[in-house]
């Protein structure tokens, strides 16, 4: 094989995968609503026992042990349920509850599911959110 042909398989490589970084990168974090059908409540005793619903909203977060980017986002979602009266935050580690990944159909951690008052899921957001991202989703959520 030519060294030319060679040199230009290899930055064609290079190329590809920083425009798939980009994509990904790009759609990372971002926040979708729930589809308009009504989804069933959901009861947070299932995923962290004795837990309650946000008496406005509630934030679950979908972790894992091997994710590097959940610490960071618990502690955000945490600090924003302290400064918000009503809203909750509930971590459930996927690590031992494959189950739920499942059910959930989680593809990347962490994920936010953001529920109404009544645990109906309202957004879901893949990938680690900006604050005002998800400031701006929850003060929609909590307007409703």
């Amino acid at each position: 094989m030519e060294p030319v042909t060679i040199l230009a398989a290899l930055l064609g490589l290079v190329v590809l995968g920083v425009v798939l970084g980009a994509v990904h990168r790009a759609r990372s974090g971002r926040v979708a609503s729930a589809p308009s059908r009504q989804d069933p409540a959901i009861d947070p005793g299932e995923l962290v026992p004795g837990a309650v619903l946000g008496t406005r909203a509630t934030v679950v977060q979908f972790s894992t042990d091997v994710c590097t980017r959940c610490p960071a986002v618990r502690r955000m979602v945490g600090e924003l349920a302290q400064q918000r009266p009503g809203l909750a935050h509930l971590d459930v580690d996927l690590t031992h509850r494959p189950d739920l990944a499942a059910r959930f159909r989680v593809r990347q951690t962490p994920t936010l599911l953001l529920l109404d008052r009544d645990g109906v899921p309202r957004s879901r957001i893949g990938g680690a959110p900006t604050r005002a991202a998800l400031t701006i989703e929850l003060d929609r959520l909590q307007e409703t």
